[in-house]
């Protein structure tokens, strides 16, 4: 099966629609050729737009989050938006405190496009990088021995196991694919899928969590007893509700959204739809917590899921403020900001 004839059948799959430990990744460049030399300095070319300042003081904490990288040993394209994404990023100085990875920062999850990824990210001098699993992570077992996709083959001598400790080794994680990062007093937690298809035949291509993981959430939040802003960060999307989920979405989505429910503030973030935030796709959805749907800083697809703009690359600028958070699209490839992005959501009942 060639990759085209692939990725038709994962999506039919979902034919109802595609809607680190704290540690960051820069703390683990364990490859020998990564030298302090060959991280570069920001690009002088200035961004065309100023980093938004919307209180008088300035916000208290600000990060990017991007999502859907997709770097492919064997296809230099994501590779390159991915860097100008970047590039971008670096010129917000220290108003990009962290950047934040939802998920797919790979294609296949193969050693190769690891090594891919290590080049990209080496390449920039960036504040510290957290991540978390999407299913393309998962992807090695999809490729044979010779390096192509084979689905007759599969798992192709490949577990789900592999990739989880191939994806935690190259982010530092210790002991989980699932971990809390903090920035400043805020908590950001990057929940990651535990199975695959090669463990789990019947998840498809859905972001199974195990209950451990989900009271590992419940407990986190408890823990934010001053009803400040905690960002959770997901990969595939949330079912309708009452929906527990499935092949393209999150698993179990009812014991998800009852952890969520009686705390304030809360604000998810998903990528996987790769939808463009100027397409007239939903990208904010309100219910007791704030979903926001990322597009892809790798491959921007349209409402029909077609890759038209190929020199897109998107991401979202979040900024926290006493009294609410705001939040702005980027297009990275031209450095301006999404006025089809843009939200202010205002914080209940905070503690200053």
């Amino acid at each position: 099966m060639n990759r085209r004839a692939f990725i038709k059948w994962v999506l039919a799959l979902g034919a109802g629609g595609i809607l680190a430990a704290t540690k960051p990744w820069r703390s683990f460049l364990e490859d020998p050729a990564d030298e302090a030399g060959v991280i570069a300095e920001p690009s002088a070319l200035p961004s065309t737009e100023p980093a938004p300042v919307t209180g008088a003081a300035g916000p208290l904490a600000s990060f990017f989050i991007i999502s859907d990288l997709h770097i492919n040993s064997g296809n230099g394209a994501p590779s390159g938006l991915v860097r100008k994404a970047l590039d971008d990023i670096r010129s917000f100085g220290e108003k990009a405190e962290c950047i934040v990875i939802t998920g797919d920062v790979t294609e296949s999850g193969t050693d190769d496009d690891y090594k891919e990824l290590r080049s990209v990210l080496s390449k920039h001098k960036l504040p510290p990088v957290y991540a978390n699993m999407g299913n393309h992570d998962y992807y090695s077992v999809w490729i044979a021995k010779e390096g192509g996709w084979s689905k007759d083959t599969f798992p192709n001598g490949k577990t789900d196991a592999q990739s989880k400790e191939t994806f935690m080794k190259f982010f530092g994680l210790k002991d989980k694919p699932y971990h809390e990062a903090k920035l400043k007093d805020y908590s950001i937690l990057l929940m990651s899928q535990e199975a695959y298809q090669q463990s789990k035949p019947e998840v498809g291509e859905g972001a199974w969590y195990s209950e451990e993981q989900l009271e590992w959430l419940k407990g986190r939040l408890a823990e934010n007893k001053d009803n400040k802003p905690v960002f959770v960060m997901i990969h595939q999307s949330l079912p309708a509700q009452g929906q527990d989920g499935g092949t393209h979405r999150l698993i179990p989505a009812k014991r998800f959204r009852e952890i969520l429910k009686p705390h304030k503030n809360v604000f998810v973030f998903s990528g996987h739809g790769h939808q463009d935030f100027t397409n007239g796709t939903n990208h904010y959805i309100k219910e007791t917590f704030h979903w926001f749907i990322n597009s892809s800083a790798g491959r921007v697809l349209n409402a029909k899921y077609q890759h038209e703009r190929l020199d897109s690359s998107q991401g979202l600028f979040v900024e926290v403020f006493p009294d609410k958070v705001v939040l702005r699209g980027r297009e990275f490839s031209n450095r301006t900001w999404i006025k089809e992005a843009e939200w202010t959501v205002p914080l209940q009942s905070v503690k200053v």
